[in-house]
């Protein structure tokens, strides 16, 4: 089951999670309020599925709600999610294969729609 989590964070702030079963898939930066992480995953779930992918590793460029694939340090690549205003808003784990990537970004566009919120704090 999909669903996105809000958590607490360090210093009393919140974080969100988009998991499929216990597998994290996107993760959020710190929030100081959970009213701000509620309207991350509004934002998420309304933007998400018409967002275009931009494929950094092969030097597209893009503007406006987008997934980017991105290559790690490591060689390995991973998803993030940026608001209209260039903000990144969740980012996944490492894949060793960018086809890994592509699936966790169409994972959040066909599911984050529909899937439950849960309140973890």
């Amino acid at each position: 089951m999909h669903k996105f989590s809000i958590v607490s964070g360090a210093g009393g702030q919140f974080r969100v999670r988009f998991s499929y079963n216990s597998e994290i898939m996107v993760w959020s930066e710190n929030y100081t309020s959970k009213s701000s992480a509620n309207n991350c995953i509004e934002s998420i779930k309304a933007n998400a599925p018409s967002a275009p992918v931009v494929d950094l590793t092969a030097d597209e460029t893009g503007s406006g709600y987008r997934f980017e694939i991105e290559k790690s340090k490591n060689g390995e690549f991973f998803v993030r999610f940026r608001a209209s205003n260039g903000e990144i808003m969740v980012r996944s784990e490492t894949y060793t294969s960018k086809a890994s990537a592509k699936n966790c970004i169409e994972s959040v566009q066909q599911r984050a729609p529909d899937a439950p919120v849960e309140d973890e704090t």
